[in-house]
């Protein structure tokens, strides 16, 4: 999907509201942690309804909480023991950008991969982009390092 001038002008000049700021970055924690413990319906809480999940390198989508669900669902079954070690964050009006090195076993199918039962490492860059309006975030755009891991059949 194109996004045209005019909405990105609209991003870019947004003013930061410390309140609204606040609100981002308790909300992307709140994602985080219930992330970290396996919590689906806390993750999807954080969620619009509409929202996307994009692997942009190979423009894999799921759309939509049924979509997020599979999403979560698929990765924490490959990779149940995946770990995110944040190395870097930019929060704004915007959203939400986050770098980070990753661990996990590939001990499930991945985008059509078989299990491998290798310990893989690898970082990726997510965007968390803001929906101003729901105070809730539209979904994940994510890019990974290693494209073999993100190569696969959907």
């Amino acid at each position: 999907m194109a996004t045209t001038k005019e909405a990105v002008l609209e991003l870019l000049r947004r003013d930061v509201v410390p309140e609204e700021y606040e609100r981002i970055r308790e909300l992307w924690k709140r994602h985080s942690l219930a992330e970290d413990e396996r919590d689906l319906a806390g993750l999807l809480s954080t969620l619009t309804p509409d929202c996307v999940y994009e692997l942009v390198q190979t423009g894999h989508r799921w759309e939509g909480h049924d979509g997020a669900a599979r999403f979560y669902t698929e990765l924490l079954t490959a990779f149940p023991d995946i770990r995110f070690r944040l190395t870097d964050i930019v929060i704004g009006p915007q959203g939400v950008c986050e770098q980070a090195d990753v661990t996990g076993t590939h001990e499930g199918a991945w985008l059509g991969r078989a299990p491998t039962g290798e310990r893989l490492a690898w970082r990726v860059a997510i965007f968390f982009p803001w929906d101003r309006g729901a105070g809730l975030f539209r979904g994940e755009r994510v890019w990974v390092d290693r494209p073999e891991l993100v190569s696969g059949t959907a």
